[in-house]
């Protein structure tokens, strides 16, 4: 018998497969950061690359092996996310890179989160079936996240990430798609 939390794992995972497959694509993102409370903004555009990963494929399997799952094959899909950011204002060069993401039951797996290069893990849901919404903890800070597609050629997320309960920046981001 398939209990209800069952249920809710299945449901949660073929709503992070279909978003990951929807997102699939080149993207151009305009980002804007509020550092709190003072204020001060930084603006970026990053041309930002995604692509699904199946269940099984090498990507998803090294990912699993990186966070010691017993399955190698247990993420039921992933996404590979490459990016390339340029500060709007200055036009200087700011980050270049790229991360894992997989997913199983209602924890999404990263190679690495923002501010480490470790492996780390984040539980997700969703408020509707285009809105994606995680949060991540490692060393005393939180990354509350929510992603929304609209339509098939935009998304538009937000960040909040805070520090031993305070909130230190936001970031706003809207993402046309490129092809």
């Amino acid at each position: 018998m398939t209990s209800l939390r069952q249920l809710a794992q299945t449901d949660e995972e073929s709503l992070i497969a279909a978003f990951f497959q929807e997102s699939e694509g080149k993207w151009r993102s305009e980002r804007r950061y509020y550092t709190l409370p003072d204020g001060e903004t930084k603006e970026m555009v990053s041309l930002i690359t995604v692509r699904f990963l199946e269940q099984g494929s090498s990507e998803l399997v090294h990912l699993a092996e990186l966070h010691k799952l017993e399955d190698p094959a247990a993420l039921i899909c992933g996404s590979y996310v490459e990016w390339n950011s340029t500060n709007s204002v200055t036009g200087r060069k700011e980050s270049k890179g790229s991360t894992l993401f997989g997913a199983l039951g209602t924890i999404l797996y990263r190679d690495r989160g923002f501010a480490t290069p470790k492996p780390v893990t984040a539980e997700y849901y969703f408020s509707n079936p285009k809105t994606l919404c995680l949060r991540t903890e490692y060393r005393d800070s939180s990354f509350e996240e929510e992603l929304k597609l609209i339509g098939r050629s935009y998304r538009t997320r937000q960040t909040i990430i805070s520090r031993a309960g305070e909130q230190q920046m936001i970031g706003q981001y809207l993402e046309k798609r490129l092809n």
